[in-house]
């Protein structure tokens, strides 16, 4: 049974012993003649000057917050909290007490063998005996016959308020508070001892040196420990005006290593700028490299693919469209029902002998009889040797006198040229074996027909022209894919 007291650091409700709960008035003086007397000063808490004064409640109240952690107990009932035990004050100087601090039980209907109230011992002064604080309070009005029960739990009071009053240590206590407190208790005293023992070996070595001073010594002894102390002091000057010169020099080279150490500061400040600077210059070098790189990288693709492009096959396209042949989508030759101009025919005749003229060019051959002179729709070709006579290469669809004489030196033109095709195809022939041809040409003839326009057939005429495309569309693949392409 608790009677709603609890533990006054954890604040745990607690649980009184039977031996607490039944204490006889005998043990109950026993106990307060073995508690110290209350008059002891408490150390100031200012005071620090003295450790011995610091009392173990001090010590408690340091270590209880990092030890236990209070739990709050279960809330008191108004009755409860009226049993508290009730602290008397520190400043009370004496109390007067009864002649017994616990009375005589009152006794009880069903036993009449308890000592009645008359029997009660009366108020003793005893001096071993301590005061008790309750007793200054004005004392609460106790009923006619007060249980066995309240009388305990006033007693119990009683003896807290005491050892509270007597002792640094708010009481009641729970085991686990008062096993910490045991241990504090225990680590101060070994401390205590410790420093005891400290003194005791400190006055020890006091005694020993004011015996060895009362021996005494004799003057000559006197005079040389003096002489010795001067000549030693004399030494220590001498020292001590060493190492001043010493730190004198320390200091100097101190300030010049001050100094030193600002220049390289300094150099080293200018070190990393060029450091920095000679990085950003790295950087710019690297990008202006790689941009460098790329461009090339490109440009070497450009030229690869412009290396594998035939340049001649685009300005010189030789196809053909039905029975024409054409060369970069100019018809050459007529048919009947099918009207081609005249504009048309000398276009493609100049592109034609352009042709000629550039491969021979290319593969530098010269023509012996002949110098071509390709002038896009009035191109012509020149004899070199004899009466060097000039013929036009185009011709007109006139049928005035004039121009039957301009069709005949169109004819002689065109046989000029198909002369100079049959050189330039013996020459690579002779470059090359391999190359065929499969048109041989024969005077005004290639492939058994006639290039000439007057008494001939339009179709005829025709077939000649597209067999002349066809070699020179195989001596420019060979000159430009061959072994001299």
């Amino acid at each position: 049974m608790s009677f709603g007291l609890a533990c006054q650091q954890c604040k745990e409700p607690l649980q009184l012993d039977a031996s607490l709960v039944d204490l006889a008035p005998s043990a109950y003086d026993m106990i307060a003649a073995t508690l110290p007397s209350s008059s002891i000063p408490y150390p100031q808490s200012g005071d620090s000057s003295r450790p011995d004064l610091i009392s173990s409640k001090t010590t408690w109240q340091k270590t209880k917050s990092s030890v236990i952690v209070p739990r709050p107990g279960p809330p008191l009932s108004p009755r409860a909290q009226g049993k508290q035990p009730q602290r008397a004050s520190p400043n009370e100087s004496f109390i007067v007490l009864q002649d017994s601090v616990i009375r005589t039980i009152p006794p009880q209907p069903s036993s009449p063998t308890r000592p009645s109230k008359k029997n009660a011992p009366k108020v003793r002064n005893d001096a071993n005996v301590a005061p008790d604080p309750l007793a200054t309070r004005i004392p609460d009005p106790e009923p006619e016959s007060p249980s066995p029960l309240s009388h305990h739990l006033r007693s119990t009071a009683r003896l807290f308020n005491l050892l509270s009053t007597r002792t640094e240590i708010d009481h009641p206590l729970c085991a686990e508070c008062t096993q910490i407190l045991l241990t504090n208790l225990r680590k101060q005293l070994d401390e205590t001892k410790k420093e005891r023992d400290g003194y005791i070996a400190f006055e020890k070595e006091v005694r020993k040196e004011r015996e060895r001073g009362t021996q005494g010594t004799t003057k000559e002894e006197a005079i040389r420990e003096i002489e010795k102390l001067a000549l030693d002091e004399q030494q220590a000057i001498e020292q001590l005006r060493e190492v001043e010169r010493e730190r004198e020099q320390l200091d100097e080279e101190l300030r010049q290593l001050e100094l030193d150490e600002k220049a390289l500061e300094a150099e080293e400040a200018e070190f990393w700028r060029s450091y920095n600077d000679q990085l950003l210059a790295v950087e710019q070098q690297n990008a202006q490299l790689a941009t460098l790189r790329a461009a090339y990288a490109a440009d070497s693709a450009t030229l690869e693919r412009l290396e594998k492009t035939n340049v001649y096959n685009d300005a010189f396209c030789i196809g053909h469209d039905g029975v024409f042949g054409t060369i970069n989508g100019l018809r050459l030759g007529r048919v009947p029902g099918v009207p081609v101009e005249w504009a048309e025919i000398n276009a493609a005749w100049g592109q034609t002998l352009l042709l000629l003229y550039t491969i021979a060019r290319k593969l530098d051959y010269t023509f012996e009889h002949y110098r071509l002179v390709p002038m896009g729709s009035f191109s012509r070709i020149e004899k070199t040797t004899g009466d060097k006579a000039s013929y036009e290469l185009y011709g007109s669809g006139d049928l005035h006198f004039g121009r039957l004489l301009h069709n005949r030196r169109f004819d002689i033109g065109m046989v000029a040229f198909l002369d100079c095709l049959k050189h330039l195809m013996d020459h690579i022939k002779a470059q090359d074996t391999s190359v065929d041809f499969p048109h041989q040409i024969v005077k005004d003839k290639i492939g058994d027909v006639s290039v000439k326009l007057q008494f001939n057939q339009e179709e005829a005429w025709t077939r000649s022209l597209r067999h002349v495309l066809l070699a020179l569309k195989i001596c420019l693949k060979w000159a430009t894919n061959g072994a001299n392409g």
